[in-house]
């Protein structure tokens, strides 16, 4: 994938590592779901494969369910996240990339998300389907859960933690190339053995 479309994407901020682990270690991927993406539908397929490559890489001789995927619905409506986009979306992560998600946090889903949440479901396997936990900012088991989870001074937020600090796209981008050449090189040495 072109550096170019990883750098449109990361420049809104809709979809990024976080620079730090849950409590358990694992790799956390933030989704804003109510931002607009400033690519197409399909170059938007082709950052989730060019994220989670990233993902598995990060998760190479690690347990599996290494990775917690999170998701702000906050200000989420139908046409943030088209059906047949989220329908894709799941047959790669789950045909390509099983085992990879460990936890699946759905923060702030307004009430019209149960609809869509109804057909969604219908496209989960029943092991990814058990890692999904709906959180809510006002709701005081939700919140027990993320400190369970989370070192609440670096969780977002938007996710009920302390940290209002936005993401530096700057060290973020420099992080990602850094990764984008080690995976280079690792893809370099593994055709030369």
């Amino acid at each position: 994938m072109g550096e170019d479309l990883a750098g449109i994407e990361n420049e809104v901020q809709r979809a990024y590592m976080a620079d730090y682990l849950d409590k358990n270690g694992r790799t956390v991927f933030v989704i804003m779901t109510s931002i607009k993406s400033l690519t197409s539908a399909k170059e938007h397929i082709r950052q989730l494969v060019y994220n989670l490559e990233n993902l598995a890489m990060n998760s190479e001789g690690a347990q599996e369910g290494n990775v917690v995927w999170m998701c702000n619905f906050s200000g989420w409506t139908p046409l943030s996240t088209p059906l047949w986009e989220t329908r894709e979306s799941l047959h790669i992560i789950q045909r390509y990339y099983p085992g990879l998600i460990g936890a699946a946090i759905l923060s702030n889903p307004p009430k019209i998300f149960e609809s869509f949440w109804k057909i969604v479901k219908q496209f989960l396997e029943p092991t990814l389907q058990e890692k999904i936990k709906f959180i809510y900012s006002n709701n005081a088991e939700s919140q027990r859960i993320m400190a369970d989870m989370f070192d609440m001074d670096k969780l977002e937020s938007a996710f009920g933690g302390r940290n209002t600090a936005s993401l530096d796209i700057t060290k973020y981008a420099e992080r990602m190339r850094r990764r984008d050449q080690l995976r280079r090189t690792c893809n370099h040495a593994n055709r030369n053995t």
